[in-house]
């Protein structure tokens, strides 16, 4: 399993296409939750951040294989993966990410 983080600096007056966004993604969450399986996540979590005036998205996933993640997003015909793609160009100014070792992972049911 790998995890993936990516801090998110967004474009300054993006807070309507953030809400848009996040909105979008939670009314049509089965349609979201098929394209994890399709791309071999098991947990994708978006936060949004205040850091120093400035707004950021964090994005924090667990996956089979970011590779392959990657890889299936680029070739998904899911149209709510073009939404996502759009809100990209529309909302982002760059994210920084990387692939991480995961150190801890608690889970209340376990």
């Amino acid at each position: 399993m790998e995890v993936f983080a990516r801090l998110i600096r967004l474009k300054s007056g993006s807070d309507a296409a953030v809400a848009r966004w996040a909105q979008t993604m939670n009314a049509r969450k089965e349609e979201a939750l098929a394209t994890l399986v399709d791309e071999g996540v098991e947990i994708e979590s978006w936060f949004s951040l205040e850091l120093g005036g400035e707004q950021y998205l964090l994005s924090y996933m667990r996956a089979e294989s970011m590779e392959k993640a990657q890889s299936t997003v680029s070739r998904s015909t899911h149209p709510i993966d073009a939404i996502h793609q759009q809100f990209k160009v529309d909302a982002w100014v760059r994210g920084a990410g990387a692939v991480g070792r995961l150190l801890l992972d608690l889970e209340a049911d376990e």
